[in-house]
């Protein structure tokens, strides 16, 4: 299964990385909840501090809005994630650039339709 950071984690159910947390549980994946605000999501502790190393991510969904994103560039890119998917609204081609420069795939597309539909 694979490792995924949720970045823009929340602990507010109507929020679409609240769903994606649950249901990459639900699906057996390994959730990493990142976040600015401490509280809990599917049984975790949203992970605040950027220094907090995690090791051997697969994938970061982005679920911060562009304009909020530069000050997760360094912290992403360090993950090393083998990919980084874009859902709505998160679209960012300088971020998206710099992920390909570092030889990490980008995808623009929705991680709770690619669960629904069994291509995540």
């Amino acid at each position: 299964m694979k490792k995924t950071v949720v970045l823009g984690a929340s602990d507010n159910p109507d929020r679409y990385a609240y769903k994606a947390v649950h249901k990459l549980q639900r699906h057996g994946h390994e959730v990493v909840p990142v976040g600015i605000k401490k509280a809990e999501v599917g049984g975790l502790s949203i992970v605040t501090d950027k220094a907090q190393p995690i090791e051997e991510v697969d994938t970061v969904t982005l679920y911060v809005g562009p304009r909020n994103q530069p000050v997760w560039y360094d912290y992403i890119l360090n993950l090393k994630p083998k990919r980084i998917i874009f859902n709505p609204g998160t679209e960012n081609p300088e971020l998206e650039e710099k992920a390909k420069e570092a030889n990490i795939e980008t995808l623009h597309h929705c991680t709770l339709v690619m669960l629904a539909t069994d291509s995540y």
